[in-house]
């Protein structure tokens, strides 16, 4: 277990003022003091916009560990939960029955041996670049297409392909992804090229092979920084921001994707959470990804998935000694974590290109999907994310990103190509992070370049944008990106 970081305590009339004072500490280490001139540099700068989760903004950590703190306005009584919660998100699961009976229940079949295994250091995670290099931090959604295009899971393979197992069950298949050289050229003459990905599943002996017509949804794990915030966005706040049917004639239509919440065995909820807002809330999110990345059950979800034709799998499953593999205490903690994980403080805002990048944002209309701010409720389960004004650059809302990012695959309401728009906090620091800057739902841009370049459907007019900008401009809206 990560031994707890100090903390930087605020009051609520303080925090603004704390988080600036720790910003310009931390440049005076670097060897820049705040002055009137560098306030005065920043000054186009929404209020608040330096603190991008508010009072619960992380200004200590920076470089590999920028995702890995609390809130920094953690109340006492959460602290060690978190820091337990931190314990069961990075350690590894075993196969049941174990000595160490808090972390047994693994599979039978599974993606992972922990959650920290894909989503390293609380971070992003990476697509192989080979066929020999094996799926961890990117996974495959399968299923067939219903009578009314809703998704079935397939008789051999669920709804995701598993390619591990626990011992004397076999895992389904080894997914592979090829990738295709797309070339292309910016309005001012410069080439680029585009990483356009195959996905397939390479059969496993034992193991029926999975249908020809099979739909294939590839899914990156990214960052979960900030998730407590989102959460606590007010549900009026995305209604007020859904244009579904482009009233206001911008060319953007974002819908709010009404999804079932579980817990409470309700429908009709806001989907936040998920490539497609498939989840309402953080622990339904948690739930799932337990179940279907590592075959965890929980207090949420306590049926493995196990189908008609995986016999052996629902042998294991059987014999388990516990029907919960996570008791609901240990649950709740993980819970805790991912919803009080920081998001860092912005970066290089002394840099004009950073100014000069914002304004190409939005000339180029992509604050319209990547709404910068919001005010979360002040009433929510964690008293640190109420009433934050934060700037995750998201609606939350599901957009028709055109038939270039389609995987095909429709998830309860959500088309194959349409997409929630995902926040932009933290981007600029997942290649100190995770070593790397793939980006998208299955990693296939290899920088914010590519990630916009692939965007089409509500977003074509802003990949034109793009486009059309000169170099300098180009870079200029890209260290924008990365001081995120």
């Amino acid at each position: 277990m990560r031994a707890p970081l100090p903390l930087l305590r605020r009051s609520p009339s303080s925090g603004h003022k704390l988080g600036v004072l720790a910003v310009c500490a931390l440049l005076m280490v670097l060897g820049a003091a705040c002055s009137a001139s560098d306030h005065a540099q920043t000054s186009w700068l929404e209020d608040g916009e330096r603190l991008p989760g508010g009072a619960t903004t992380n200004t200590l950590l920076f470089g590999r560990n920028a995702f890995i703190r609390p809130a920094e306005n953690i109340l006492p009584e959460h602290e060690p939960r978190f820091y337990s919660g931190n314990s069961f998100f990075n350690q590894a699961w075993v196969q049941s029955p174990a000595s160490t009976k808090n972390r047994d229940g693994l599979g039978p079949l599974f993606n992972a041996r922990s959650c920290a295994a894909c989503h390293l250091r609380d971070g992003r995670g990476q697509p192989p670049t080979s066929l020999e290099e094996p799926f961890l931090g990117l996974l495959l959604r399968v299923s067939l297409p219903g009578e009314d295009g809703a998704p079935i899971p397939t008789p051999a393979h669920g709804s995701q392909i598993q390619p591990f197992a626990i011992a004397d069950v076999p895992h389904e298949g080894t997914p592979q992804v090829r990738y295709e050289e797309l070339q292309g050229t910016y309005e001012d003459g410069t080439p680029y090229t585009l990483l356009a990905p195959t996905y397939s599943v390479l059969d496993h002996e034992g193991h029926p092979p999975l249908p020809e017509q099979a739909l294939i949804g590839p899914r990156i794990a990214p960052q979960v920084i900030g998730l407590g915030l989102l959460e606590a966005i007010p549900e009026a706040r995305l209604e007020a921001l859904a244009d579904a049917q482009d009233a206001n004639n911008d060319g953007i239509s974002g819908r709010l994707h009404r999804v079932p919440d579980l817990i409470t065995n309700t429908p009709g909820h806001a989907g936040r959470f998920g490539w497609k807002a498939e989840q309402p809330g953080v622990r339904q999110q948690v739930a799932a990804a337990f179940l279907n990345d590592m075959g965890i059950t929980s207090p949420v979800l306590g049926t493995g998935e196990c189908e008609s034709a995986q016999l052996d799998c629902e042998r294991a499953r059987a014999a388990s000694e516990d029907p919960l593999d996570i008791q609901e205490e240990n649950f709740e903690r993980v819970v805790l974590y991912a919803s009080l994980l920081a998001v860092p403080a912005r970066r290089n805002l002394d840099d004009a290109r950073v100014r000069e990048g914002k304004e190409l944002f939005e000339q180029a209309q992509c604050q319209l999907c990547h709404v910068p701010s919001h005010t979360t409720s002040a009433v929510t389960e964690y008293p640190e994310v109420a009433s934050q004004r934060i700037f995750p650059y998201t609606d939350l809302l599901l957009h028709d990103l055109g038939e270039g990012l389609s995987d095909g695959r429709p998830v309860l309401d959500a088309s194959g190509r349409e997409w929630r728009t995902p926040p932009l906090w933290g981007l600029g620091l997942v290649q100190a992070v995770n070593g790397h800057t793939r980006l998208l739902h299955d990693g296939r841009a290899r920088g914010f370049a590519e990630a916009i370049l692939w965007h089409g459907g509500e977003a074509q007019g802003s990949r034109e944008a793009f486009v059309a900008m000169d170099a300098e401009e180009r870079e200029a809206l890209i260290t924008f990106l990365e001081s995120l």
